[in-house]
């Protein structure tokens, strides 16, 4: 019998090595992965590779991973917002190394790694000090760049429900870059509000079959509020609500 599911986000995340790359789900907090992040900063592995959207915000998830001086390299979009003080501490001193890659690039190559495709050229960064080294080739009057997938080690990701397979339906804008990290890492590690039954999730609503996946923990329903205030107008699950502050 099929069954991937976990009894605890510390069994979830056993055996993550240092040195390991890791992709990290969620745009800013909107399906970050935070139980899973917390499990990893008490599992203890270090020297880590990490590829998300951001760089972390506030001091809580990826932040406190970051804090914890685990990680050695981040791949990201966007290392700084109001909120990153984190990352943006360790960067000016000198201790954390940081690859920028445009979000559209950043999609493409950890789609590319899942779809099996050895590169793609883009137009994205052509002129600018992000294309740096990189083959470049004018097709039909446009200059390109050529970019390589990115593979991971290991994805945590977030997800709505899935099912002891593994099959997973996400919750509006929560979905983000889960489903390309599922595919583009030889381990993934997917967090849920909840396991259902088999036969519970329509087929047609499944975003991630469960051959993407590895394993689940359920970690039960997560409030919309964190730290008493909403989100930059989404929860953390990236429902739409009220600001406040």
């Amino acid at each position: 019998m099929i069954d991937k599911t976990l009894p605890s986000t510390a069994a979830a995340v056993a055996g993550i090595e240092d040195g390991s790359t890791v992709m990290i789900g969620g745009f800013g907090r909107a399906g970050q992965p935070v139980e899973l992040i917390d499990a990893l900063i008490e599992q203890g592995a270090g020297d880590l590779t990490i590829v998300s959207n951001n760089a972390g915000n506030g001091d809580t998830g990826l932040a406190a991973l970051l804090a914890k001086g685990r990680v050695r390299r981040m791949i990201c979009s966007f290392p700084r917002q109001h909120d990153s003080w984190v990352f943006d501490g360790l960067y000016r001193a000198g201790e954390i190394e940081l690859e920028i890659v445009p979000q559209g690039n950043l999609a493409e190559r950890i789609r590319a790694a899942g779809a099996g495709i050895g590169a793609f050229f883009s137009p994205t960064g052509v002129g600018t000090e992000l294309a740096g080294g990189k083959e470049e080739r004018t097709i039909d009057g446009r200059r390109y760049v050529l970019e390589y997938p990115i593979r991971a080690d290991i994805a945590l990701i977030s997800a709505y429900r899935g099912d002891r397979w593994g099959n997973l339906v996400y919750r509006e804008t929560a979905r983000n870059f889960g489903p390309i990290m599922a595919a583009a890492a030889s381990t993934t590690v997917v967090q849920v509000d909840e396991v259902v039954e088999l036969g519970a999730l329509d087929p047609e609503a499944v975003v991630t079959p469960g051959i993407f996946v590895n394993r689940v923990v359920p970690v039960g329903s997560r409030p919309w509020v964190q730290g008493g205030a909403f989100v930059g107008g989404v929860d953390i699950e990236g429902r739409s609500c009220q600001v406040r502050s």
